[in-house]
């Protein structure tokens, strides 16, 4: 009876010869791999070149005059009076910072406006150096601290004036 009862099961599955597997589907990750991903990367490339003038593009600066290319920002040096603090120590023995600093400008203008306000401006560096600790000035991190934050107090007292960089012509920690 079993026997029977398997071939008639057998005779109502039809078998083909041509089976074929069904085909996977493309996951979301191969989609944006194999096809979002390149082009993003080849628009963006494209926007890239065609931003940055390689292909032609902009007809009015090919046609301009070099004069009108060569629009040349002013560079100005005022240079603050030499510094002497004596850095903030814990032990016995004082450490002093010597520093000399000349500030970048943009226009002799500001030049006449830093010579009014050059009071002010020494007067914050000597009040924020003399909290410093030779640990403060170790290295190149902490000179890049140090600039960084003498900008930020130049620019605070001669503000609306924009004082570009701080450069440092002489610096000596004893």
């Amino acid at each position: 009876m079993n026997d029977a009862a398997d071939a008639s099961a057998d005779a109502d599955i039809d078998y083909d010869d041509d089976f074929e597997p069904q085909k996977k589907k493309l996951s979301g990750k191969k989609i944006v791999l194999f096809f979002v991903l390149p082009v993003l990367l080849i628009g963006g490339g494209g926007a890239a070149v065609l931003m940055s003038g390689m292909l032609g593009g902009d007809e009015k600066k090919a046609n301009a005059p070099p004069a009108a290319q060569q629009v040349e920002l002013k560079t100005v040096f005022f240079d603050l009076p030499e510094m002497l603090v004596n850095l903030n120590s814990t032990g016995r023995r004082p450490n002093f910072l010597k520093m000399q600093v000349s500030l970048e400008l943009t226009s002799d203008v500001d030049v006449e406006k830093l010579k009014v306000l050059s009071p002010r401006i020494v007067d914050n560096f000597q009040v924020y150096l003399s909290e410093l600790r030779v640990e403060d000035l170790r290295g190149s991190a902490g000179i890049y601290r140090l600039r960084e934050e003498l900008l930020a107090r130049v620019n605070s007292a001669v503000r609306p004036t924009k004082v570009k960089d701080v450069l440092f012509k002489e610096m000596l920690v004893q």
